[in-house]
């Protein structure tokens, strides 16, 4: 997809238990389970160090959960660790969480499948002056543009062509 950019298709597991699952991923993992196409439904962020994020935005007065721990064993049995912080109003998926990855974890676009690129990823809402505001107080330079309702953009070209994939 591009240097440090992954696409991340995520599906419900059966096999886990609803007990393990933090109480911030519940909320998308109830949209995940009703989904009947495919579909962006969040999108991530690297703040650099995310406690000191954590902090800056706390000082700021945007209400915030986390940073959380988390990991998972890749196929060939190589841990991942992280950790993610997310908005209290992240406005239905339009702002991103936040991602640092563990200083010993590969990142996931080092090794993935090559063949496809990110040409373009925008966010569309009606609003989009008060959410470029947004953007701009959390840091972030994202592509704002406006939209008949709020949603996600992402434009990929593969071997096979171009295609979109929205929210």
């Amino acid at each position: 997809m591009g240097e440090r950019r992954y696409l991340e298709i995520i599906a419900p597991d059966p096999k886990q238990e609803q007990s393990s699952i933090p109480a911030y991923a519940v909320h998308q993992l109830t949209i995940i389970k009703e989904l009947t196409v495919p579909r962006l439904v969040g999108w991530a962020a690297h703040p650099g160090e995310i406690e000191a994020f954590a902090k800056k935005l706390r000082k700021s007065g945007i209400a915030i959960a986390g940073p959380f721990p988390g990991s998972r064993a890749r196929p060939d049995g190589r841990v991942l660790n992280w950790k993610t912080l997310n908005l209290a109003d992240d406005r239905h998926g339009l702002l991103p969480f936040f991602i640092e990855w563990g200083a010993n974890s590969v990142h996931p676009s080092a090794d993935a499948p090559a063949g496809c690129h990110l040409e373009r990823f925008a966010v569309a809402d009606p609003d989009s002056g008060e959410l470029s505001k947004t953007f701009q107080r959390l840091g972030i330079d994202a592509l704002v543009e406006r939209g008949d309702r709020p949603q996600l953009r992402a434009h990929i070209v593969g071997p096979k062509g171009k295609f979109e994939v929205n929210s």
